[in-house]
């Protein structure tokens, strides 16, 4: 992501992901005892008030920075002396460059991590379990949902507990509507009508270059959530989901709007985000996560913003995934490292994060000041998602197959292949890849 439009996608479609995969498994086999938890070994105490460290925390959106600032400037009333410098790395390059800190040992004391990615660094021993955390009162994982706290635990280990959790919603452009001269959708509508509005929208403003909806590869913001409403699975008890009629039909949504011209392109998707089109004022509906109130505050756009639930299919539903800070294994301040990841997802900390409506805070009782900070675009609609929300699908090695994603199902929106072949082919290859984990 990056400070002017950011791509805001959650997932990990990165280069070297299979190369991280193989060094996890070196690194978990090789027993290098920098890698180890000596933390847990030493047990885990407050820091005392006058302790002083110099820590690292990489994160990968320039967004939440001022909000996340605030909550360190407020760990600093505490501990004067623990210096906090934050790096930011676009989310396009972050993975690559913490697999390559990983390998080197040089990982930041503190890191943002999500749930693809999560298995493959717990399991290759280059985070820091939070089991003494947890003992000494620091961190309780029930205040926080159930689902998402067990996205950061492996093998009976807890390694961290969300600081936020994201739901997906229709973010839409009114203005365009009137523009348009096509009616808001009312918050029950369904495919048919999501894909006539757009259709619509797309034609009445196609001299300004301007789209009702738009698709594209993220599929935590898209196809996913079109495969659980229409009943179907990504991944289930180590088998690909993707050959079954149900996952094709939340295909196939995708693929017919970009047929009827109520999106762009495939390859206008490529070189421009979908989240790009609807900052730029190109695009009239986005489907996008409760994090992009961040990307709208103070912006132009955001006195015309208005909120919607996904538009239903065989059933209602949207994803839900939550980003943790962790701690490295190697960090030489750990002490000092836990007890900023302590604070950061405490519920001081949250309920501050909320109020700066960057992100919808994970620590229970402390949402609404996320829904009060927009107050005219209904963020309650992602709170309300929570009740027929399902977790972001992963695996061990979930990058192994997200690359398979990335390079076969661009033939299925374009309509260059059907949906059928498309996903018969990725299913195959995404059962080898599971088959390996």
């Amino acid at each position: 992501m990056n400070s002017t439009v950011p791509n805001l996608s959650r997932r990990n479609i990165l280069a070297g992901a299979l190369g991280l995969g193989v060094m996890i498994t070196t690194a978990a086999c090789g027993g290098g005892s920098s890698d180890g938890s000596d933390a847990d070994a030493a047990g885990y105490a407050e820091p005392a008030a006058d302790t002083k460290a110099k820590l690292t925390f990489g994160l990968w959106d320039q967004t939440q920075v001022k909000a996340l600032q605030a909550n360190i400037d407020a760990f600093n009333q505490k501990y004067p002396g623990i210096e906090v410098a934050i790096t930011v790395t676009p989310f396009a390059d972050y993975w690559t460059k913490l697999q390559t800190q990983a390998t080197s040992n040089t990982m930041p004391d503190l890191f943002w991590m999500n749930g693809p990615n999560f298995q493959l660094y717990a399991g290759g021993k280059k985070i820091d379990p939070i089991t003494d955390v947890v003992k000494a009162g620091a961190i309780d994982p029930k205040n926080y949902p159930s689902a998402l706290a067990a996205l950061y635990s492996l093998d009976d280990t807890q390694y961290g507990v969300p600081k936020d959790m994201d739901t997906i919603g229709v973010w839409i452009n009114t203005e365009l509507f009137t523009k348009a001269k096509v009616d808001l959708p009312s918050e029950d509508w369904t495919w048919d009508d999501f894909q006539s509005t757009a259709k619509a929208i797309s034609a009445a403003l196609k001299k300004d270059g301007i789209y009702g909806g738009a698709g594209g590869m993220d599929g935590q913001t898209t196809y996913y959530n079109t495969i659980f409403e229409a009943g179907g699975t990504v991944v289930q008890d180590g088998k690909s989901g993707y050959n079954s009629s149900q996952s094709q039909a939340g295909l196939q949504f995708w693929a017919d709007l970009i047929a009827s011209g109520g999106s762009p392109t495939m390859a206008q998707l490529t070189d421009t985000t979908a989240d790009q089109w609807f900052t730029s004022g190109k695009l009239a509906m986005y489907w996008g996560g409760s994090w992009f109130r961040a990307a709208l505050a103070g912006t132009d756009l955001e006195k015309s913003i208005k909120v919607l639930p996904l538009p239903k299919g065989a059933a209602q539903a949207t994803v839900i995934h939550g980003v943790a800070p962790m701690v490295a294994a190697n960090s030489k301040n750990k002490q000092a490292a836990h007890a900023l990841q302590a604070y950061l997802v405490s519920q001081e900390a949250q309920q501050a994060l909320g109020e700066a409506g960057s992100v919808i805070p994970a620590f229970t009782g402390t949402q609404d000041a996320f829904t009060k900070s927009m107050p005219d675009a209904d963020l309650q609609v992602f709170l309300d998602a929570v009740s027929y929300a399902k977790p972001l699908p992963v695996s061990a090695n979930t990058a192994a197959w997200n690359a398979l994603e990335a390079k076969l199902l661009p033939d299925a929106f374009s309509g260059s292949k059907p949906v059928a072949t498309v996903t018969a082919d990725l299913a195959s290859q995404m059962d080898a890849a599971l088959a390996k984990e």
